[in-house]
């Protein structure tokens, strides 16, 4: 396994890891899950929606999973494993690679939206919760967490 920058032609398979990520995702509820993404994305949209944001790819093959940063303010926008390869530390490296990229960039933190599932392995990571939240996507409420790092600058 390999970590690369998205390419183009990368969005359609990446919305696929979305959907199956998320159909996966433990601690919500069917309808939950559901009412934050019963298909997946098509590829166009699924490329606008990356367009823009700092694109990192796992690849066995094919991809397995992607994290996307906003470059200007180190926002962890999107952060998705495939089933068949979650816990077997392709996250860990998908985000050791964007916490290097936002130091690089000088930003003074990063920050996100916290799904129930990425929650605690932020926190293993040094991440802090600021506070509980709650989104509605399609009549359904799902939790998360607004979170933060602080970066240190590395001498």
């Amino acid at each position: 396994m390999w970590i690369r920058e998205a390419v183009a032609g990368d969005a359609g398979p990446l919305a696929q890891v979305f959907y199956a990520a998320v159909q996966a995702a433990g601690g919500y509820s069917p309808a939950q899950r559901n009412a934050w993404c019963d298909r997946a994305p098509a590829a166009q949209n699924w490329a606008e929606r990356l367009n823009g944001l700092i694109t990192l790819v796992a690849v066995d093959a094919a991809p397995v999973g992607f994290v996307s940063l906003r470059g200007d303010d180190g926002y962890l926008d999107l952060a998705f494993v495939g089933p068949a390869h979650a816990g077997k530390g392709v996250f860990s490296q998908l985000y050791a690679v964007a916490e290097n990229r936002a130091r690089s960039r000088g930003l003074g933190r990063m920050h996100t939206q916290a799904s129930v599932v990425l929650h605690p392995i932020l926190l293993a990571k040094g991440w802090t919760v600021q506070r509980p939240n709650t989104v509605t996507r399609n009549g359904q409420s799902l939790q998360n967490f607004i979170m933060e790092k602080p970066l240190q600058t590395q001498a």
